[in-house]
């Protein structure tokens, strides 16, 4: 278990229902704030830090317009026990890695 405050990979993200769902919410928050039309790919990364409840630093793959595949990072905030979810930061790092190159 990390400390309080401490950012941790996390490891098997393949399989992860609840990733996939934060980073679909993620870009959906996205795209009602920027009047944009992201389309969720995949989760190419995810880490997490203890808070009050849990912040979780998803790195994630969507498509853009054109079909241009871009990377973007996404802090989601998740207090389970309140029923509370809220996209902290979502922001573009660049083009998607290539098939294969991951």
């Amino acid at each position: 278990m990390a400390a309080p405050g401490g950012i941790v990979e996390v490891k098997g993200i393949e399989n992860s229902l609840e990733v996939d769902g934060l980073a679909r919410f993620a870009v959906e928050e996205h795209n009602k704030k920027k009047n944009a039309m992201l389309e969720f790919v995949k989760v190419l990364n995810t880490k997490k830090q203890v808070v009050a409840g849990t912040m979780h630093h998803i790195t994630l793959e969507a498509v853009a317009g054109g079909g241009v595949r871009q990377a973007f990072e996404a802090k989601v905030w998740v207090k389970p026990w309140e029923n509370f979810k809220e996209v902290q930061e979502f922001k573009l790092i660049g083009d998607a890695p290539a098939e294969g190159s991951t």
